[in-house]
């Protein structure tokens, strides 16, 4: 790497990727790749029905196989924790956690029922085709539809998920309102479909001690549900996930492949290499179908009077999974009077998780749908009706927000793409064959920040290193990271090592919610401070040195030395510093979490982030083929580490937009209980010529309220919106509202 000067590389500055050049060469490795002498490769046999039982497993055939060295059932798995409590995980649900090869009982299709493990992956797969499975099976129910009028409320809240909100009387003042809508939204289930699958490698030690390399977004988490699914103890098991090929939420809980892979190692005593099939990725957390109606009432000024927001999703027979689908719209929008209300179906299918912007995306998309529908029975231009109805606090609690520069993002959005010249009425606007329309929308995310513990340590030749367990999930992690152990060290960022992915390494929650920035990159600033003053210290104590009169706070690192602020020429140079007092290095740990002030404000005061979305489409008027060929997104996220790894996490977040818009949904052939298009060639992603010109704002907005750093997070916010401006959009081209998501081809026709 070019050396950089701390200007250069530091907060702010758009740094190209630190482990760029280890991913595209290879020499970064995932969880499937790490090697180990006398490796066995497990196959995952699964079940194909739904519901049910195991009658008999003839193993004869497989077991025959050369190189086919074990079978792992039901009938003869080694023994693990026998309490539920035992077997959940840092972020589950409510509810008993699926533990694989528990007993005979099928609950939903794909279920593990065995492992092959053998000397080659060839000779697990044909073991695995050659067993002999016999099923008495049951009628299952993954009918979401004629579900729900069994739809429950959950007995148990999911940490972190705040209960349905109620104000004032939404339904006296809906009765009483002068306009009014009435309006049923569904979105389809999506699975995960990241370009690493899930897979686990576990290295057996001849101390007895294991190392497990897992597709997972918190290797503490995973490091601690086996040691307490297996009684081991915690100092003989590592778990590392260093690079991690895509999660989105699909790796925040451990699944079975992990757990498969430490019981078979342990068993045998060798390491074992466990992996998902694409097929097998249905066969655990999805966002879930959800079902929403949506009552919105206004004066003839357009002034909102009521919000009724109720939705019903789906989850599973044996946990109660739940989102924050309902609250959103309550709280974006300024109205003395809103109910709402959130229940649950459970279906015969593997567990939901949360998959990026979990409820809010859901949720917020498709209310932001029936605020469109809301502004054409008023009469007023969508941007206008938000404007009119635009909150200044939060409507939900009261309390003013740490900051909100929405009305910014929407100026920003709408400047940027020519919202001015947009005729009211659908169906105005067409290039030959096709028809446009221009949609919009607001999203809201939570701005949160966890607590997390950080390592940095200066190296006697100028190099620092700087730890943490948390993950990076494809962010950019490593690199903003680099940029905050950069500008608080001044140093360059060739001078820097970011160690992640490691549960030795300083507690770190598990990476997701939008809170990685803010949490890890205060963690780690304070850790490079608690240096910095040893440094100082250090330095000050030197004969003659020309800090000996000085006090921390009138000195800066820049460029390698520390020097005063008034006089940057008067300094010294930080490796002569070290070698003068004989220091190898200086190294602190630190944790940064809230603390009094912090709880004080956090029950004062509202956390959000927010984006203004604005869609162009284009619509082949007969054959109703939709292309989405402009969206610009102006984002409120606080401060900006760095404007290139942070552009690409909106772009990101817009194509799962356009994916939730249009293409992604999970098929189920209900007499089966089984989807159907489990594979990429049938489940349908946005694929390069589905993407256009995609335009990131970001606002100028600090917020040093959230974290020191002013860092509100970015994960999430791009897809919040995002769908609902297309929608809207093709409303505006066609003058058809499809309240069915995703909206594929045979819906506008």
């Amino acid at each position: 790497m070019t050396s950089l000067t701390t200007t250069e590389s530091g907060i702010g500055k758009p740094l190209n990727r630190v482990d760029g050049a280890d991913k595209v060469t290879g020499r970064a490795r995932y969880a499937a790749e790490h090697d180990a002498d006398d490796l066995l490769y497990g196959w995952i046999v699964s079940s194909p029905i739904a519901k049910g039982k195991i009658l008999s497993i003839d193993e004869t055939d497989a077991r025959s196989t050369e190189g086919v060295v074990e079978i792992l059932t039901h009938k003869n798995r080694p023994r693990t924790a026998w309490l539920d409590r035992s077997h959940r995980d840092q972020v589950g649900p409510p509810g008993g956690p699926f533990r694989a090869l528990y007993d005979d009982a099928i609950l939903f299709s794909f279920q593990p029922v065995a492992l092959v493990l053998a000397e080659t992956l060839e000779a697990a797969r044909m073991g695995a085709a050659l067993l002999k499975v016999t099923y008495e099976p049951a009628e299952p129910n993954t009918d979401f539809a004629s579900s729900l009028p069994h739809a429950y409320e959950p007995k148990k809240k999911r940490t972190g998920i705040p209960s349905p909100t109620h104000r004032g009387d939404a339904e006296k003042a809906y009765a009483d309102a002068a306009l009014k809508i009435a309006v049923d939204y569904t979105l389809a289930a999506e699975h995960h479909n990241p370009m690493e699958t899930h897979a686990s490698t576990v290295i057996w030690g001849n101390d007895g001690a294991i190392i497990v390399y897992d597709k997972t977004q918190g290797s503490q988490n995973v490091h601690d549900y086996l040691a307490s699914v297996f009684g081991l103890s915690k100092d003989k098991l590592t778990v590392r996930n260093p690079y991690v090929g895509g999660a989105f939420g699909s790796g925040l809980r451990p699944h079975y492949q992990v757990y498969l892979a430490t019981m078979a190692a342990l068993h045998l005593k060798r390491s074992v290499r466990v992996a998902m099939t694409r097929q097998q990725m249905v066969s655990h957390v999805h966002r879930p179908h959800t079902f929403q109606s949506i009552a919105l009432a206004t004066n003839e000024a357009g002034a909102l009077q009521a919000i009724i927001h109720r939705a019903a999703s789906s989850t599973s027979t044996f946990e109660d999974y739940q989102e924050n689908v309902v609250n959103w719209g309550a709280m974006a929008y300024r109205c003395a009077n809103a109910e709402t209300d959130y229940q649950l179906v459970a279906l015969d299918t593997p567990t939901p998780g949360d998959m990026r912007a979990p409820g809010a995306a859901s949720g917020m998309n498709l209310f932001e749908c029936a605020m469109d529908e809301m502004a054409y029975q008023a009469g007023i231009d969508p941007l206008q009706f938000r404007l009119l109805n635009y909150a200044e606090v939060d409507p939900t609690s009261g309390h003013a927000f740490t900051s909100k520069a929405l009305r910014e993002a929407y100026d920003a959005g709408a400047k940027a793409f020519g919202w001015e010249k947009r005729p009211f009425e659908p169906r105005q606007m067409r290039d030959g064959h096709d028809l446009i329309g221009w949609g919009m929308a607001t999203g809201m995310w939570d701005a949160s920040f966890m607590k997390t513990s950080a390592r940095a340590r200066l190296s006697a030749n100028g190099n620092v290193e700087v730890a943490t367990a948390g993950s990076d999930i494809g962010t950019g992690t490593y690199t903003i990271l680099t940029q905050v152990a950069a500008e608080t060290l001044g140093v360059s960022a060739s001078e820097i090592t970011v160690k992640l992915g490691d549960s030795d390494l300083p507690t770190s929650p598990v990476e997701g919610g939008s809170w990685g920035a803010a949490s890890s990159g205060a963690a780690v600033e304070l850790a490079c401070c608690s240096v910095a003053r040893k440094l100082f210290k250090a330095a000050r104590e030197l004969d003659g040195s020309p800090l000996a009169n000085a006090d921390f706070e009138d000195t800066r690192l820049l460029d390698g030395r520390i020097v005063l602020k008034a006089a940057p020429s008067k300094g010294l140079n930080v490796i002569d510093v070290m070698k003068h007092a004989g220091l190898t290095s200086i190294e602190a740990e630190e944790t940064a979490g809230p603390g009094l002030s912090d709880a004080i404000s956090m029950l004062r005061k509202s956390r959000a982030t927010h984006s203004a979305v604005f869609a162009e489409v284009r619509i082949d008027d007969e054959l109703g083929v939709v292309r989405v060929t402009r969206i610009v997104i102006a984002v409120a996220a606080g401060r900006i580490l760095n404007p290139k790894t942070a552009r690409s996490q909106i772009l990101g977040g817009a194509v799962m937009g356009i994916g939730m818009a249009l293409h992604e949904e999970t098929l189920m052939d209900s007499r089966f209980g089984r989807p159907m298009n489990h594979s990429f060639a049938e489940y349908h992603v946005p694929a390069n010529a589905d993407i256009h010109d995609i335009e990131v704002i970001f606002v100028d907005e600090r917020d040093e309220e959230v974290s020191l750093l002013g860092v509100k997070g970015l994960g999430e916010i791009g897809i919040v919106g995002t769908a609902a401006a297309i929608a809207n959009a093709i409303f505006h081209a066609t003058g058809k509202r499809v309240r069915d998501l995703p909206i594929t081809l045979d819906k506008l026709l």
